[in-house]
């Protein structure tokens, strides 16, 4: 099924169209009367009499081949409530055939900025569904029609939110992708072609990670047949050498554990083990095709962690890119290799103003919380703020937990610098994010945002399906377009 936006100036008679109408928090449909006939009015208001005013809005079919949908503007809305609205339009019109709604564009009154941008952003986000691979193809097309020109979004505004929408449903596609299709080779192939949205790629192959001692990353996919690379993406927007704004993201296409084999019970939604990568390459993708005036870099290493004669054993040492020796006491805290030596090169190379990280890190970051919010670790208060701001905003929120020298001891190793795992037990998420820090060489500002409990939803949530979310797309283009340019 595909949602088709439509804007038109003015339309013929509308007496036999599905219409969508808004109406202040008491659902009073006096300022609307114009668009129904004295009948439609007659039969709302009597149904409005007696139903219960508190929902958000109502469906009443008038006729066999005709709907009114009312939709109530609450006051003291945020964009997020909008967006969620619109959401919940989508659920109810998400029917079993093709069908146009005409939304009457002055009937909207709020102070709320933007509010039908908002509106359709949120039905837009909600309509994603990964059906690639089903073979009876849904043909089923929805198409909204925006009357009249108060209250459109500007074409500016219309190609922001189109950006956004891309960037996420890119990431969602990646994350919803099967193993088999989507490993490292395909991964890194897909990621050069976005070249021509105008991005610089750069692809780093085995061959070049071994020559730059990237031996952390290397380790977790020694023992899959497919390659293990290092991608870099940049984008030029801001004119000028300004720092770049750096994105680093953990892109293990999929997870056995290795030799400390994962159950196999859920094994296969290992293939989100990718999904930080996948939400910094989707921010990418955002950030040219709106060509953000901004100067960034994303950095992702994608690796199959598998199981095999080559694989890495517990018990093994490697020399990291920063030249620390790394112990892996456990082949399944293998996020934490791949991202050592991409942060590392990341602060070196590209000399960034941050680095933000995102990976689906640890499960203790869920027993702490849930699906509500991701874990935030950071050595820098202005930056976790701002985060933190910019995740309330569009609802993709965060939480800051912990970080302390004292927790170092935990990940010491008495045969190498640093061990991969803590083995006294507890405090999971915050270990492996002190591990991480350990790779920042020259105190760049940093945070990781540990997203195991947020990148993938049995149940669907506010703005998407059961499946991949793309979380961490919308939460970093806003902490970008509210801070940065």
């Amino acid at each position: 099924m595909s949602i088709k936006i439509n804007y038109l100036n003015k339309t013929g008679s509308l007496s036999s169209s599905n219409l969508v109408l808004f109406a202040n928090e008491k659902f009073n449909i006096s300022s609307v009367k114009e668009n129904l006939s004295d009948t439609e009015y007659s039969y709302i208001n009597d149904l409005l009499k007696t139903s219960d005013l508190k929902k958000n809005l109502f469906v009443f079919e008038v006729s066999s081949k005709k709907k009114i949908i009312l939709i109530s503007i609450k006051s003291n809305l945020k964009t997020s409530d909008v967006e969620n609205l619109g959401a919940e339009f989508y659920g109810r019109i998400n029917h079993g055939k093709n069908s146009d709604y005409f939304i009457i564009s002055e009937s909207i009154s709020s102070k709320q900025n933007n509010f039908l941008g908002h509106f359709l952003h949120g039905l837009k986000l909600k309509s994603y569904e990964f059906k690639k691979y089903k073979t009876k193809k849904d043909t089923r097309l929805i198409s909204i029609n925006v009357i009249g020109n108060k209250n459109k979004p500007s074409s500016q505004t219309q190609l922001k939110f189109k950006a956004i929408e891309e960037g996420t449903f890119y990431a969602r596609d990646l994350v919803s992708e099967p193993g088999n299709i989507l490993h490292p080779d395909e991964y890194a192939r897909r990621i050069g072609s976005l070249r021509k949205d105008g991005l610089k790629v750069n692809i780093y192959d085995e061959k070049k990670l071994k020559k730059m001692g990237m031996n952390a990353l290397l380790g977790v996919g020694q023992g899959s047949i497919r390659g293990s690379y290092l991608v870099t993406m940049e984008w030029n927007g801001a004119k000028n050498n300004s720092k770049p704004l750096a994105f680093v993201g953990k892109g293990v296409c999929f997870d056995t554990g290795g030799y400390s084999l994962k159950p196999a019970k859920f094994m296969e939604d290992m293939t989100y083990d990718m999904a930080g990568s996948a939400a910094v390459v989707g921010l990418m993708k955002n950030l040219a095709l709106r060509k953000a005036k901004i100067n960034a870099v994303g950095v992702v290493g994608l690796v199959e962690n598998m199981v095999s004669g080559n694989a890495q054993r517990p018990g093994d040492i490697v020399k990291s890119y920063s030249g620390k020796t790394i112990e892996i006491l456990n082949t399944d805290a293998e996020g934490r290799l791949v991202l050592a030596d991409a942060l590392t090169f990341t602060e070196e190379k590209f000399k960034p103003k941050f680095i933000i990280d995102l990976a689906t890190l640890t499960g203790a970051i869920i027993v702490c919380l849930g699906s509500e919010y991701a874990g935030l670790f950071s050595n820098d208060d202005n930056l976790s703020k701002k985060i933190f701001d910019a995740g309330e905003k569009v609802e993709e929120k965060v939480w800051r937990m912990p970080l302390h020298k004292n927790y170092d001891k935990l990940m010491n190793s008495k045969n190498a610098d640093v061990q991969n795992i803590n083995y006294v037990g507890g405090a999971g998420s915050t270990t492996a994010a002190q591990f991480l820090q350990r790779f920042i060489i020259k105190n760049t500002p940093w945070a990781h945002l540990d997203i195991a409990g947020m990148a993938f939803s049995k149940y669907g949530g506010a703005l998407n399906s059961s499946g991949a979310t793309g979380f961490g797309v919308r939460l970093l283009n806003q902490l970008v377009e509210e801070n940065y340019e």
